[in-house]
């Protein structure tokens, strides 16, 4: 009898484990006309996704990057939005105004005229990544190749912090006054005091990192892997390394609940819903 209790007790577990697991399910994609996308948000004010096309060489200044807009089921409101970007990667939306880092340049664009208004150099950066924006106007920007986050506050764009713990920092996210950084961990940081504390460890080499509904992280990594951290573990939502499908800077689209994915070299983006499987 109690061995039996026992196996029962062992079947509802598994099938309990079973029944947490998710996964994603594609809800659309874009045909594969974009170039090289490296970025996308989702903007809830407008109802529309930017998408931060590199257009090749994500290093190379060449001026042929662009940002093109698409309307929430993926298909195009317009292709070339902004040009003369040379590799556009992450964006933020602050106060009517899209940041994008642009190899060491941060440039700031007017929304409503869809106009580029100021550049901002970083001197010696060499591979401007992330961007996110508090709620008090600080504009945040990694540089993944010096292990430095720059910061604009007041029209002055500089370092923030620099070195350890930081290897290789790319993601960012804001919230209550907390600046989030993704990197082979994720760490916390005091936007007041500076403090560091990591909070995820072994994440990989984080590239976009998000919050879902639930107020779980979810992120991504480059090489086509994405992840949700969930009850304290690292859960892999999706994998399309085998495919050579890249996973770039994601987004979260709160309003719909989906996972926003720019393939890079695929040339698409594809919108994911998170399921239980």
């Amino acid at each position: 009898m109690k061995t039996n209790l026992l196996g029962l007790i062992m079947v509802l577990f598994l099938f309990a484990g079973q029944a947490s697991a998710q996964k994603l399910e594609k809800v659309w994609e874009t045909s594969e006309e974009m170039k090289t996308p490296e970025s996308v948000l989702y903007h809830e004010d407008k109802d529309v996704i930017y998408v931060a096309n590199i257009n090749d060489n994500p290093s190379e200044k060449d001026g042929n990057g662009f940002i093109t807009i698409l309307n929430p089921d993926g298909s195009v409101k317009e292709y070339k939005w902004v040009e003369n970007l040379s590799a556009p990667k992450g964006m933020a939306v602050y106060d009517g105004k899209l940041y994008v880092a642009d190899i060491d340049q941060l440039v700031e664009i007017d929304i409503e005229q869809g106009v580029i208004l100021k550049k901002y150099d970083a001197p010696n950066a060499v591979f401007l990544n992330d961007v996110a924006a508090c709620m008090n106007g600080m504009i945040f920007v990694t540089d993944t190749r010096t292990a430095k986050i720059h910061v604009l506050h007041n029209g002055n764009f500089s370092v923030w912090l620099e070195g350890e713990p930081f290897e290789s920092p790319n993601g960012l996210f804001t919230e209550g006054g907390k600046l989030y950084v993704g990197d082979n961990n994720v760490y916390e940081v005091d936007v007041k005091t500076k403090k560091v504390k990591q909070i995820i460890a072994d994440t990989g080499g984080v590239d976009g990192l998000e919050k879902n509904n639930e107020g779980e992280f979810v992120f991504s990594n480059w090489p086509g892997r994405i992840f949700v951290h969930k009850n304290g573990e690292n859960i892999k939502l999706h994998d399309s390394t085998a495919q050579e499908i890249n996973t770039a800077d994601i987004d979260f689209a709160l309003k719909y609940n989906w996972v926003l994915v720019p393939t890079f070299f695929d040339n698409r983006v594809v919108a994911y819903k998170i399921i239980e499987q």
